[in-house]
């Protein structure tokens, strides 16, 4: 086993100085930047697209009283929302690694297009019978690779391609086009269901949405094709088998996903809790009107893109490190006071989602940064890729249930208290995590390296 490089043998400040920043012009940055957040935006409007058209989707791929179709269903919703995530993490993070990211990203585009593509199109399980649900699992299990590796890769490359005095600001962009792409989709369902009768819905209204996932994907497909790949790759791919190379062990990259999956752990939790339940709770816990919840939630939510850049941009002043600890701080404090608020009251709903979003946006501001400047270059795209991925599956994607079941047995007070101790995790973790700002990725010390000087 490759044995660590530690700083009496090479100080990260005396490494070679790795992709300067004057290798990529402003164009080729901007151009860069669009085609990481253009397929960010698609990948989260696909994905929350098949969330606002399950009604229409069970009634045209399952059959209820067939137990093979219903056991696909299940495998379909298990395999595009966990199972194939992490999977997707780790084939396109070596993608990444060893191909480089712009590859894995278009190779990304292509499988998240495609599996649009084959939904939109499909035959119904009355033309083809289970077929039709075969046939939709593996359009989910596509889907949901490309979901795994489109993160990985993408908080790398913009990690990689940012100013590293920009970098918190750049990489707020995720997060402002993944909430772009949530709000699309509702949007488009809204429209459609507006405009179109019940019955045109159901037969094929429902499959625009998923065709103009398809064309969208063409759109990011070719600008991603006009991107530069990263020169922090290109430059650790020629140094690989040199002297010039940094030796990363198996215990530094074990370090690094216990690192990475309890840093992910409360954002997720709160995004899924704040961003995605909080209006689904004010309706059937509170009996808000259903169309006061959900424009009240929409205003939280611009509310959310306003600050996400601002919070992004103070990272890269004051540190990574001391903004998540005011976060974890803040969130402890507000965490209780904001169900306190709810009434059934659209206004009150705005209020405590509002303020849950700027508090939550402290951190998912710079959550893709912080996740890929954990990991070295040579192991980056695979240690984001696939441990981010674990990290919200087993907090983020068990959260709505976990909270719907407390609330159900009149114990909403546990779920908060679970918050509580998840912001203690992070807490505990930051004191073990460096401070990262104002270093380029690749002067950012490997656990059991010391810092080298920040400047900013």
């Amino acid at each position: 086993m490759a044995q660590p490089t530690t700083s009496s043998q090479t100080p990260p400040s005396q490494n070679p100085p790795l992709a300067p920043e004057h290798a990529l012009s402003k164009k080729q940055r901007r151009t860069s930047l669009v085609a990481v957040v253009s397929g960010n935006f698609l990948e989260w409007f696909d994905w929350t697209v098949y969330a606002i058209f399950t009604t229409y989707i069970a009634a045209n791929f399952f059959d209820s009283g067939d137990s093979t179709s219903a056991v696909l269903m299940t495998l379909g919703v298990f395999a595009g929302g966990f199972f194939a995530r992490p999977i997707g993490g780790l084939v396109f993070g070596r993608i990444g690694d060893r191909l480089g990211r712009k590859t894995a990203l278009v190779l990304a585009m292509v499988m998240m297009g495609l599996g649009s593509a084959i939904i939109a199109v499909m035959p119904t399980y009355e033309s083809i019978g289970v077929w039709a649900s075969v046939g939709l699992f593996a359009a989910r299990l596509i889907q949901g690779m490309a979901h795994g590796g489109e993160s990985g890769n993408a908080y790398t490359y913009l990690a990689e391609i940012a100013p590293k005095d920009k970098r918190g600001l750049w990489g707020s962009s995720i997060m402002v086009t993944v909430t772009l792409g949530v709000m699309a989709a509702t949007a488009l369902g809204a429209l459609l269901t507006s405009v179109l009768a019940e019955d045109a819905m159901n037969s094929w209204g429902w499959r625009i949405a998923f065709g103009i996932g398809a064309l969208l994907a063409i759109f990011a497909l070719f600008v991603r094709r006009q991107a530069e790949e990263s020169q922090f790759f290109e430059d650790a791919k020629a140094d690989e088998d040199t002297s010039a190379a940094r030796q990363i062990s198996r215990k530094h990259l074990a370090i690094i996903a216990l690192r990475i999956v309890l840093l992910t752990s409360l954002t997720m939790v709160l995004y899924y809790t704040w961003m995605s339940f909080f209006s689904a709770y004010a309706i059937s816990s509170k009996g808000m009107a259903e169309q006061g919840a959900y424009l009240a939630s929409l205003g939280a939510q611009v509310v959310a893109i306003i600050v996400l850049p601002l919070w992004g941009a103070l990272s890269d002043r004051i540190g990574r490190k001391r903004q998540m600890q005011l976060w974890a701080l803040a969130v402890m404090v507000i965490v209780f006071p904001v169900s306190w608020i709810l009434t059934d009251e659209p206004w009150t709903l705005f209020l405590a989602q509002s303020i849950a979003l700027v508090v939550w946006a402290m951190q998912a501001s710079i959550h893709s940064t912080v996740m890929a400047e954990q990991a070295p270059t040579e192991a980056r795209s695979t240690s984001v890729g696939v441990w981010s991925s674990v990290g919200a599956a087993l907090t983020g994607g068990t959260a709505p249930y976990l909270n719907t079941w407390l609330t159900g047995m009149g114990l909403e007070w546990v779920f908060s208290a679970y918050i509580i101790v998840l912001a203690i995790v992070t807490l505990i973790t930051l004191r073990f995590t460096p401070e990262t700002a104002g270093l380029t990725v690749d002067e950012i010390p490997l656990p059991g390296e010391k810092s080298p000087p920040v400047t900013r």
